[in-house]
């Protein structure tokens, strides 16, 4: 399984990239290969506020669909176009498909995250 080091990592296995204050979020490895191939990615839209927890969207697989939610709280940038296209390019490349961009609004949340060694103690506990 891959788990990159410059990443942060939430316990609903979503990773987020910060690029200043920007952040990128999309699904990890983990939660790819337990998903199945993507079929369909329901994605807010941009401008919308949201908490840490909201859902804002649904990941549809050939086996399930399971809820996106917000890593952290703040204001959803950008929206992944190409992934209407092909949603299972989030299988063949999970760390270079990002869902969505968000605004940091606190950045207390940022450090609530796990690390790369924490997430990948967290999913060998799972």
């Amino acid at each position: 399984m891959e788990i990159p080091g410059n990443l942060k990592y939430t316990g609903d296995h979503h990773w987020v990239q910060i690029d200043g204050d920007k952040v990128f979020v999309g699904i990890t490895d983990y939660a790819q290969k337990d998903l199945g191939e993507m079929v369909f990615l329901d994605m807010p839209e941009t401008g919308t506020i949201v908490f840490v927890g909201d859902v804002v969207g649904a990941l549809e697989s050939e086996k399930t669909t399971a809820d996106f939610c917000a890593p952290i709280s703040g204001e959803i940038l950008e929206v992944n176009d190409e992934l209407a296209e092909a949603p299972e390019a989030v299988n063949s490349a999970p760390y270079e498909n990002w869902l969505i961009a968000m605004s940091i609004s606190d950045e207390g949340d940022l450090e609530a995250l796990m690390d790369a060694e924490e997430y990948a103690a967290y999913c060998s506990a799972l």
